[in-house]
């Protein structure tokens, strides 16, 4: 920030051996980044660092210190900076996106019961104005659930599973009281492609979701849902998405065939 007008925002993934280091460590390495990405705008200017991690003050005094800390220490050095204490809740520009609120996808399954006995007693559910992003979900959510378990009646392999879950077989599924199959808690989609395409398309072309890849979408999608071929079709769903296809695109050079190794022939 420069005359309390913000200048530039950088974030970044952490990497896999940095998810070991302490928060104190974390804290810093962000220190260290910033400087390195904004070095053209802070190497020989004062500047000051805001941290909501009030030991970072006592940096530069501090007597014992790991070879990690010392290395950035060195670099930090080079600038010339004050650390100062800003409180997290407080520093709501730079932790804005991490500790947002407002929609947030929590689908919460409310029973049809309940939604005419709200409209009987003409009850209206009111949010918060920063939690109202909730509220198209509780709309959107139940539609989708109806039309699986209309579907599962005409299903023929859920209903063989039922009569197999008669028998004492299909362990792994069950029947809820309003004859839903569900397997080990997952809702079961049949071989439904209007129902299938409804659930990938929310799962992948909506702005919250924002186009994730064929693992990520698989990994939220089984935490609800089942039904046979399900990562493979998901797979196939993302390979034929026309937006990441033009977007993701490999940069890199192709890999060359493979080569036999030369065999020396002298010792």
């Amino acid at each position: 920030m420069q005359h309390e007008k913000v200048i530039s925002y950088a974030s970044r993934q952490l990497k896999p051996y940095e998810e070991n280091y302490p928060s104190h460590d974390l804290e810093l390495a962000a220190v260290v980044f910033a400087l390195k990405i904004w070095r053209h705008y802070l190497y020989g200017s004062f500047c000051k660092v805001y941290t909501d991690h009030k030991s970072l003050k006592y940096i530069f005094t501090q007597k014992e210190l790991n070879m990690r800390q010392r290395r950035w220490l060195e670099l930090i050095k080079d600038y010339e900076l004050e650390i100062q204490y800003h409180e997290g809740k407080a520093n709501v520009v730079a932790d804005a996106l991490s500790r947002k609120s407002r929609h947030t996808l929590n689908a919460f399954v409310i029973p049809n019961e309940l939604c005419e006995e709200f409209r009987r007693l003409e009850i209206e559910v009111l949010l918060p104005a920063e939690r109202i992003g909730m509220l198209n979900v509780l709309t959107i959510q139940p539609t989708i659930f109806d039309e699986i378990r209309e579907a599962q009646a005409s299903d023929s392999l859920l209903q063989g599973i039922k009569e197999k879950k008669g028998q004492g077989e299909a362990i792994d599924f069950e029947v809820d009281e309003g004859g839903t199959t569900k397997f080990k808690g997952r809702l079961c989609v049949p071989n439904n492609e209007s129902i299938k395409r409804k659930i990938l398309e929310e799962a992948h072309n909506t702005p919250y979701s924002i186009h994730p890849g064929g693992v990520k979408m698989y990994k939220d999608l089984k935490k609800s849902f089942w039904w046979p071929r399900m990562k493979r079709e998901i797979a196939e769903f993302v390979a034929r998405c026309l937006t990441c296809q033009k977007v993701k695109i490999e940069h890199k050079r192709p890999v060359g065939v493979l080569q036999p190794l030369e065999v020396p022939r002298e010792k």
